[in-house]
């Protein structure tokens, strides 16, 4: 039985094909799966991370990308804390549609504009087919008040300090009371120590609840 003293709602969004399974697989399970199914509508994993001493559960919800599912896959923004928003470095559209995935972003995860989002450039160990210069992803993520970051799924470069760096950046808000713990429902766990709590929330429709028992046991 592990116990954690919080729990982040993550979600992966972009375009079709640009990789946003094979990252949260590399993350979750330390493999590169390169023939992967279309994602129909959402999947998740969850890994334990370490931050200041904390251990920090992280639910990342997997999204679909195909235009058909967008109506669903909305739903499960909603009590987001953080986001990867994922393009193809070697596909221009991708990077194209970064504004209207960050718009829905925003407006999906309860109106929250305080929701840590990192914009990701991934396939970089296929660079030789770069379209989309690492300045231009700084530039969108500069302008709009992203963090950013370049990864490959395949070689797992960088995949682990995107997942680490926003949990920390999400640890800071809520330790400087930038994000409004009576919104995403932060509640006292009971068997950790005074100060720790955990974001709860149903697993399947993205809504708080609160959890009976044991809260901090996974």
């Amino acid at each position: 039985m592990s116990q954690y003293a919080y729990l982040f709602k993550y979600i992966v969004v972009g375009d079709t094909g640009v990789g946003k399974s094979c990252l949260m697989l590399q993350f979750t399970d330390k493999r590169f799966q390169p023939v992967h199914d279309l994602t129909i509508g959402v999947e998740f994993a969850y890994r334990m991370v370490t931050i200041d001493h904390k251990k920090i559960k992280l639910y990342i919800w997997d999204t679909a990308g195909q235009e058909a599912f967008r109506s669903i896959t909305r739903s499960y923004y909603r009590s987001a804390v953080a986001a990867l928003l994922v393009y193809d470095i070697t596909r221009r559209e991708t990077f194209t549609q970064l504004g209207s995935w960050l718009e829905e972003v925003r407006q999906g995860a309860d109106g929250n504009n305080n929701v840590t989002i990192m914009l990701v450039g991934n396939k970089t160990d296929i660079s030789h087919k770069r379209v989309v210069s690492t300045e231009e992803g700084e530039q969108f993520a500069r302008e709009n008040g992203l963090a950013f970051m370049e990864t490959s799924a395949k070689t797992r470069h960088n995949v682990d300090q995107a997942f680490f760096e926003t949990s920390s950046m999400v640890y800071e808000k809520i330790r400087e009371g930038a994000i409004d713990l009576s919104k995403v429902r932060v509640v006292l766990c009971t068997g950790a120590k005074a100060g720790d709590g955990v974001v709860v929330m149903d697993l399947y429709n993205g809504t708080m609840s609160s959890q009976v028992g044991g809260c901090c046991n996974s």
